[in-house]
């Protein structure tokens, strides 16, 4: 009897806890919901009672469980007005508040500063005005407060936070003496503020009437007005200073480079460190002109990404690659391409039917881009295996982990069906253009993903390069023209590199390229099947007759003739077929075959 007691109350425990738990996330999705109706917004926000709110709304964090929204990340979405109470103020279990970049106004509202869990609170670059709020102190979690640029007025209120690592109130029209809880905080925290004084700033200074000597009304008014002017006149020359020290900066930084240039701060490989000159040429007004497709869940602007840590990934044939680490954790790849050869329309339009095609497992998310003049930015979700290049060829010693066949086959597969997308939605004037290995990236469970789709159309560049020409087709050398059947070609060239271990490149002591179709076919010609595969391979027991078949596969893509190559959709059934075929009855007699193979030459 007790044992059904203790059951019945456990259970009726357990569901009063669910309906608690549901109840929360409840609460938070209306006020949220509440949020988004009640306050205009430039950029759509998908937000629906009728989606999960924890993986569909943009901008939306929730905790492990999934049961409490604890991350509001919503910078550069055109969000007008006040933020009204009773919304965002609701959500106690909020740990980040991200709107900076917007146009809200009007003042901080009374309910956030109550919300118990919140621990960094970044509204700079908008319109709020009033007091910074005395009841910022019952934040005590708080570790990092930006309000710089908005339109703060008054002092500065005492704020005891113990765990406060970050602060910046500059440029606001703040004004008095900064607080002795805040003067550990450097002056970058607090210019901008003209009638603010204090340490870390000037000291303040105010007229002080000796008490033993009594004043007339006509005295005071005139030590007064005395010190008003004196006060005028050494702002002013300090005011002259500071500008023409900014001025013979500007010019001197103007002779080195362009003002609208992008500037970013090469990072060795491996080496993470903050970039200030990661686009530092961007001119202001074009500081939120950063583009999204339709379904990004990414929910940060160009500033963000101009103030990230850029570490640099590589230089392709179109630009450089950096892997960008904003301020909340986010990690994207910004290229960014040169010899661009269309108009700014023709770019954009492109890129929209680029964003449109592009949405497939296997082709790397092209997720927003920028456009100017001097600089044309593309972002992509960051891979975190990396390219299919460095995990093939990166690092030969010992010590290594080698490729392994299942590996191989897997990537290649993954490849090809993001290929052969590209070319069905595509349309038949629609090619990829640059198929190389380090073009595959890769998914953590090694899914092979194409990337840089759509730029070979719009880019301007010689074919002549040796370092180009690896991969591509005859015919493209000639017409430089990309067609379906070379995107095959160069596919193919991508299967003998994974068979071979060869890379079709110039080395780094020569710029001789490989011709790697080329010399494949003279060792199936000559020599023995050995001869032909990556030694790596060769170590990998009963796969011998997979890769033979998947060496005919490639010979045939990079066939001479373009009508004798078969399309994507049918390497995808090839490769298909190869994992699916009886593999029991291959492999039960590949062994017998290894110990021939130095007397069977290759088909």
């Amino acid at each position: 009897m007790k044992l059904q007691f203790k059951a019945i109350a456990t259970i009726l425990f357990l569901l009063h806890n669910l309906c608690v738990i549901t109840a929360d996330l409840k609460s938070d999705a209306q006020a949220l919901l509440q949020f988004a109706s009640a306050v205009p917004h430039v950029r759509k926000l998908n937000w629906n009672s009728t989606d999960p709110v924890c993986t569909s709304w943009v901008g939306i964090t929730c905790n492990d469980e999934g049961t409490r929204v604890i991350a509001i990340h919503l910078p550069g979405h055109g969000l007008f007005g006040p933020i009204p109470l009773n919304t965002i103020g609701k959500l106690d279990a909020l740990r980040i508040l991200s709107l900076r970049s917007n146009f809200l106004n009007g003042s901080l509202p009374s309910d956030i500063p109550s919300i118990p869990s919140l621990q960094f609170l970044y509204l700079q670059n908008n319109n709020f005005s009033g007091n910074i709020p005395q009841t910022l102190n019952n934040l005590t979690r708080l570790t990092a407060l930006n309000l710089q640029f908005n339109s703060f007025t008054g002092p500065i209120p005492e704020l005891n936070l113990t765990k406060l690592l970050l602060l910046n109130v500059s440029h606001n029209s703040l004004n008095g003496s900064i607080p002795s809880s805040l003067q550990k905080f450097p002056v970058s925290s607090f210019e901008g503020n003209s009638f603010l004084c204090g340490t870390p700033l000037s000291q303040c200074s105010f007229p002080t009437i000796s008490p033993s000597l009594p004043v007339r009304p006509t005295e005071h008014k005139k030590k007064l007005s005395i010190a008003a002017i004196l006060g005028i006149v050494i702002g002013g020359l300090v005011l002259l200073i500071i500008l023409a020290i900014f001025l013979f900066f500007f010019l001197k930084k103007k002779d080195k480079d362009s003002v609208s240039e992008l500037t970013i701060k090469a990072v060795p490989p491996g080496k993470n460190e903050k970039s200030d000159d990661f686009g530092s040429g961007v001119q202001a007004a074009e500081k939120n002109k950063l583009v999204f497709f339709e379904g990004s869940s990414y929910s940060f602007d160009l500033e963000d990404l101009l103030r990230a840590s850029a570490e640099v990934l590589g230089k392709g044939s179109y630009g450089t690659a950096y892997k960008a680490i904003l301020d909340e954790g986010t990690t994207v790849v910004v290229k960014r391409v040169r010899e661009v050869g269309v108009a700014k329309k023709e770019f954009e339009q492109h890129m929209e039917f680029v964003g449109t095609i592009g949405r497939h497992p296997n082709i790397v998310p092209l997720c927003a881009y920028y456009y100017s003049k001097d600089e044309k930015l593309l972002v992509y979700e960051y891979m975190i295996t990396g390219s299919l290049s460095a995990l093939l060829h990166g690092n030969r010693d010992i010590g290594r982990t080698p490729l392994d066949w299942e590996t191989r086959v897997k990537i290649s597969l993954g490849a090809a069906k993001g290929i052969s997308h590209i070319h069905s939605e595509g349309g038949a004037r629609f090619a990829h253009g640059n198929i190389k290995s380090s073009n595959i990236l890769l998914t953590a469970d090694f899914n092979g993903c194409v990337s840089d789709l759509g730029l070979a159309p719009i880019m301007n560049f010689p074919l002549t390069k040796p370092r180009f020409i690896g991969y591509y087709a005859p015919e493209v050398i000639e017409t430089h023209k990309f067609t379906h059947k070379s995107d095959v070609y160069s596919f193919g060239v991508l299967l003998l590199e994974l068979l071979t271990g060869k890379a079709p490149l110039p080395s780094s002591s020569h710029d001789e390229v490989v011709d790697l179709p080329r010399w494949v076919r003279s060792v199936v010609r000559e020599e023995w099947t050995a001869e032909v595969f990556d030694e790596e391979l060769m170590k990998h027991p009963h796969v011998e007759e997979e890769m033979v078949q998947m060496l005919q596969i490639g010979l045939a893509c990079v066939a001479r003739v373009p009508d004798n190559r078969p399309s994507m959709d049918d390497v995808v059934k090839m490769i298909a077929d190869l994992r699916s075929s009886d593999s029991s009855e291959h492999r039960a007699s590949s062994e017998d075959n290894r110990s021939k193979s130095s007397n069977v030459q290759t088909p």
